[in-house]
């Protein structure tokens, strides 16, 4: 089966520099997807885009470029619940990946236990309604109730202006819950003003509830952006991500987000990504936490 791409989409950068800022050993890009490729793994029919091919040996070829040790891969929206690129990229790393699955409520025990083997460790939640189209939450609800005695957690994906609304629902899963992307703030606004506030009260509330702080190119408005060796890029997102980091060090996770889907205006450099970490998490120790110690114990607790 052949599919031709969204209009105007863009593909990943090729040939991403090499970072000036060294991870430290065994860090872990923990949030990243596999698109595909289409005629091994048909994308799905109710999908809202038709990405780009990027499969499992190019996003571990980047891995290896970029210094990092292992990944976590997080299935992408337009292959819907049809875990079967996600879980073949888990079974091809050699167990240096885990995976977050979407899954329905017809969803089997079997299948689950099925997953888990694979390298499954949570589930993924997404409330961004250009993304995908409602789910009932007492779906998502037992479906949250299945996979916690798995020690599966819940990745949840939403816009700021929409958690007053989801904060309900949110608290009561009951499981780990992991915020993509800090709840994508508007970083027009204040870092101390009362929307991102609220998203502090969120997570300093409830000790169950991660963040992680990636995805600047999404969030940034003034930039620089990450391309032409630009080494301090979207500083305007700096603030909102070095505060998560320093008051819930514990609680943090990063990930590049390869292969950015759904940009619309440009497509970063992935090695330039990476010297964006020490703005955000400024020490060794820091950036220990956030890119070794935290993932592993969230993903790799066996070790």
């Amino acid at each position: 089966m052949t599919f031709e791409k969204t209009p105007g989409w863009l593909d990943w950068y090729a040939g991403p520099s090499k970072p000036a800022f060294q991870v430290p050993p065994g860090a872990v890009d923990a949030h990243c997807h596999v698109f595909g490729p289409g005629h091994l793994f048909p994308f799905a029919p109710e999908r809202k885009y038709t990405p780009c091919d990027a499969s499992k040996d190019q996003l571990f070829a980047l891995r290896d470029h970029l210094g990092f040790a292992r990944n976590v891969v997080v299935q992408a929206t337009c292959h819907g619940a049809d875990n079967r690129a996600m879980v073949d990229a888990l079974k091809a790393s050699q167990g240096k990946a885990r995976g977050i699955a979407t899954v329905k409520r017809s969803v089997t025990d079997a299948e689950l236990a099925e997953m888990h083997e694979a390298g499954v460790r949570g589930v993924r939640f997404n409330f961004v309604r250009r993304l995908v189209d409602f789910t009932p939450r007492d779906e998502l609800m037992e479906i949250a109730s299945r996979i916690a005695p798995l020690g599966w957690h819940v990745v949840i994906y939403f816009e700021a202006v929409d958690l007053p609304e989801l904060m309900d629902f949110f608290t009561a899963l009951p499981t780990t819950v992991v915020v993509d992307h800090m709840g994508r703030p508007d970083v027009t606004k204040p870092v101390d003003g009362p929307e991102f506030a609220l998203f502090l009260k969120f997570m300093r509330e409830h000790a169950n509830v991660w963040s992680k702080v990636s995805c600047p190119e999404r969030l940034s408005v003034t930039g620089p952006r990450a391309l032409n060796g630009e080494r301090v890029a979207y500083r305007d997102v700096v603030p909102f991500a070095r505060t998560v980091v320093e008051e819930f060090p514990d609680r943090v996770l990063w990930g590049t987000d390869w292969p950015h889907p759904n940009l619309k205006d440009h497509m970063p450099d992935d090695g330039l990504l990476v010297d964006f970490i020490p703005h955000m998490a400024p020490t060794p120790e820091l950036q220990r936490k956030l890119l070794v110690d935290n993932p592993m114990r969230l993903y790799w607790p066996e070790e």
